[in-house]
């Protein structure tokens, strides 16, 4: 397959600075929000921010264009399976003339699943946009509750038991949505993912995937020292009063 080349143009340029912008915006909540001296949380509350805003707003794109955008074909020239039943129509960015079908038309020069109604694609993202964005929004409330002077003991305590709970419940989803998505590509030679370009292969491909990668990985790591200083309190606790 040709390499495709990358063009650094206007809308380029918008749709990656959209794409990063979601960062200041969560970076400005997690400062207002969460105090300096709590660095840990207000890190998660940045992240979980970060996470929320671009499944609701970015991921939540692509799902409106696959439902949305499409071009009629004549009979016989669509193959199953057909997306929706509809045997007449394709959907996917790459028929929208919007600015959210521009972006996805943007990333899709680097993994080309995304310009079209790829199946398995929506199905993930359905799960990242309804359940993974809403968590998120929730797990910054938990951090925001448990970070805050005004919270009780109980209630402190009752938040940070509902956080580690939560937390590494969606940061192992966010590791199994990522392996379900370059999965099925690493085992059939990559043939819808445009490696031979710098660009797309370490900016579009690595940089915007793997964040979903390291931080959730580590949020599972601090779960797991949290759930091992609780379980070592409470077994000193039972013996003091024994």
């Amino acid at each position: 397959m040709e390499t495709v080349p990358f063009t650094l143009d206007l809308p380029t340029c918008l749709c990656t600075a959209f794409a990063l912008s979601m960062m200041p915006i969560a970076y400005f909540f997690s400062t207002a929000l969460i105090p300096s001296t709590q660095k840990r949380n207000r890190f998660l509350f940045f992240w979980h921010a970060y996470d929320a805003l671009t499944h609701l707003f970015v991921e939540g794109s692509f799902l409106y264009e696959c439902f949305t955008s499409y071009v009629s074909v004549p009979a016989g020239l669509n193959r199953e399976p057909f997306f929706l039943g509809q045997k007449d129509r394709v959907y996917g960015a790459a028929y929208g003339t919007g600015p959210s079908a521009r972006l996805w038309q943007e990333y899709a020069k680097a993994d080309f699943r995304w310009a079209t109604a790829d199946a398995n694609v929506i199905a993930l993202e359905l799960l990242t946009v309804f359940l993974g964005g809403p968590a998120a929004i929730y797990i910054c409330y938990l951090l925001w509750k448990s970070s805050s002077s005004r919270t009780t003991v109980s209630s402190h305590g009752a938040a940070k038991a509902k956080l580690w709970l939560v937390a590494p419940a969606l940061a192992t989803a966010e590791l199994y949505g990522g392996w379900m998505t370059f999965a099925p590509e690493w085992l059939t030679g990559s043939s819808q993912l445009e490696t031979g370009n710098a660009v797309y292969l370490w900016f579009y491909l690595f940089f915007f995937n793997t964040l979903w990668v390291w931080i959730p990985g580590w949020i599972l790591w601090e779960s797991a020292k949290e759930l091992r200083a609780a379980f070592v309190t409470a077994e000193s606790d039972e013996r003091k009063s024994q």
